[in-house]
């Protein structure tokens, strides 16, 4: 390489940070164009320039730059990292599970990169996988409080719940003020008299200001009243409860508003889109082969988990969790990146004129590698209720299983979970009662609209008449059942959801009528949710 061409590509690199720093993407795009001109192989330029293309609003030309990077991976462990996040969070799970084989993913097995690669096979629902590999990083001296406590989750998904414990206790003991791994704890097991964290949980609210504005010491707050909370419910002292899960609420509401304007906008889009279904272009279907997905939806805390680790003890079926790749693949075929509930609107405005055959298509190459060789996979997304006509256009032979379970029980299982910042409408009764309504909206809609596409499974039923009712779910799927399905807690399989601890016990009835424990706080609640679940199917 000549001096003037290397002079003419520090020139455009530094004009392009330029360009970046200042927000003037039109001209960071074609400068760093420009460089890829000189320099094609250039990955890192090319990476950047995906980045830019999709801040403008340009999926389909960013991945197919961060393509080009995956075909022609340089030995650069950093850059790898970098490309597998962006593939996978912008729907291109296979090719960013290729990446991960590079050789140098291999070769340069330093401690900080054991623990990037155990995160790096969780986030693609390989537990075991990254559970072994934070385990050799742990070994090799990694010592971060992310490390330690994605290791306690690992544990906890896994079924080791005393490991989960022991991890989360030594945890808590070095760094006390995290609030999350105190949620994480009390939720490993049942707290009883004789073994509970109360006097600790306790100690921690006074030493956390508790009229501090720092977002940090309210949201700490938040989650080690909801701790509180939940030991306290355990132990059954109900009164003393309730204010410890409107404290951690209240914070978490003021942390989190709930959008209630984009919630209806979107609820408004997803039926003007399924209207225009009919007349759609369905495109050039090709012969279906390979594993069959069987969708599980609902709303969040509806039995969902529960319905997934029963269906996934057959022999012929397997869990892939909870993936988000029908709506990633809904953001290729329109052309939209993701960017909240505008990105959505974008979306569902596109989405009448799709290829809904190129849909699928897309939706199971990138996933059928869950399979495992089964028939069957089941992708429990519950907010996938969403997506239901467009589900079953796309993928006519996909079986969708709609959870519905009675709405006190729905909402009142919202409202007492730590669901994190991003469930903003679980923290407040108004927005719960809003954001149920919605959903009662939606399948209201689906069912008559679209009165094949998905089966109402009852989770009362499911509890109470748990045989029958499984056995016309996994017919429904063209499945016989299978002894093992009517035990969920025999299912080894890893879990990844709020609830992984609760699902590993045997069907109970425990959870109907919860909420009563309560029933004079939550009036409101039952109120505003009067006229919506008129609209509700018998659970």
């Amino acid at each position: 390489m000549t001096t003037d061409v290397i002079s003419t590509e520090s020139r455009l690199r530094r004009r392009a940070s330029q360009y970046l720093a200042a927000g003037l993407l039109d001209a960071a795009q074609a400068t760093l164009e420009s460089l890829l001109q000189l320099t094609p192989h250039d990955a890192h330029a090319r990476v950047e320039l995906a980045g830019v293309i999709r801040q403008r609003g340009r999926l389909r030309a960013s991945l197919h730059h961060l393509l080009q990077v995956a075909n022609t991976l340089p030995d650069d462990i950093q850059l790898i990292v970098e490309l597998i996040r962006q593939l996978y969070f912008n729907g291109e799970i296979v090719a960013a599970r290729a990446c991960m084989d590079h050789p140098a993913m291999k070769r340069q097995l330093s401690a900080p990169m054991l623990a990037s690669q155990a995160q790096l096979r969780w986030m693609f629902g390989e537990m075991a996988s990254a559970k072994a590999l934070m385990e050799q990083a742990l070994a090799a001296g990694v010592d971060t409080p992310d490390a330690l406590y994605l290791h306690a989750m690992l544990c906890q998904y896994t079924g080791d719940i005393r490991q989960a414990d022991t991890v989360l206790q030594d945890y808590l003991h070095r760094w006390p003020d995290s609030g999350d791994a105190a949620v994480a704890q009390a939720n490993l097991r049942r707290q009883t008299p004789a073994s509970n964290h109360l006097d600790t949980l306790q100690a921690q609210l006074r030493r956390i200001p508790a009229n501090s504005s720092l977002p940090t010491d309210r949201f700490a707050r938040a989650n080690f009243e909801s701790a509180r909370f939940k030991e306290l419910d355990d132990l059954g002292r109900y009164a003393e409860a309730w204010p410890a899960l409107a404290a951690s609420n209240a914070l978490m509401h003021a942390l989190s508003p709930y959008d209630e304007a984009g919630e209806s906008a979107v609820t408004e889009a997803l039926i003007r889109a399924s209207q225009a279904i009919g007349t759609a272009s369905i495109g050039t279907r090709t012969a279906f082969v390979g594993p069959v997905p069987i969708f599980i939806v609902g709303m969040p805390r509806s039995g969902t988990t529960l319905l997934d680790r029963m269906i996934s003890s057959h022999s012929q079926v397997v869990s892939a969790g909870e993936i988000n790749d029908f709506r990633r693949q809904l953001l290729w075929m329109s052309d939209v990146p993701a960017s909240g509930v505008q990105g959505m609107l974008k979306a569902l405005e596109r989405s009448p004129i799709v290829d809904f055959a190129e849909w699928g298509r897309r939706y199971l190459m990138q996933t059928q590698w869950r399979a495992q060789g089964r028939r069957y996979y089941i992708d429990k997304l519950p907010i996938n209720v969403r997506m239901v006509p467009f589900i079953h256009r796309a993928l006519p032979h996909a079986p969708i299983l709609h959870m519905v379970r009675e709405p006190m029980d729905t909402c009142f299982s919202n409202l007492k979970a730590m669901l994190g910042p991003a469930s903003a409408y679980s923290y407040d009764m108004p927005s719960l009662a809003h954001y149920y309504t919605q959903y009662v909206r939606l399948t209201a809609h689906w069912r008559s609209a679209f009165p094949n596409a998905m089966l109402d499974v009852s989770y009362t039923a499911l509890v109470t008449d748990t045989e029958t009712t499984l056995r016309g779910v996994l017919a429904h799927c063209g499945l016989e059942l299978e002894e093992h399905c009517l035990h969920p807690e025999r299912n080894a399989a890893p879990v990844a959801t709020p609830s992984s601890a609760q699902v590993r016990e045997a069907v109970h009835t425990r959870s109907l009528g919860e909420w009563r424990h309560y029933e004079a706080q939550l009036e409101p609640l039952q109120l505003a949710l009067a006229e919506a679940c008129t609209q509700v199917p018998s659970a």
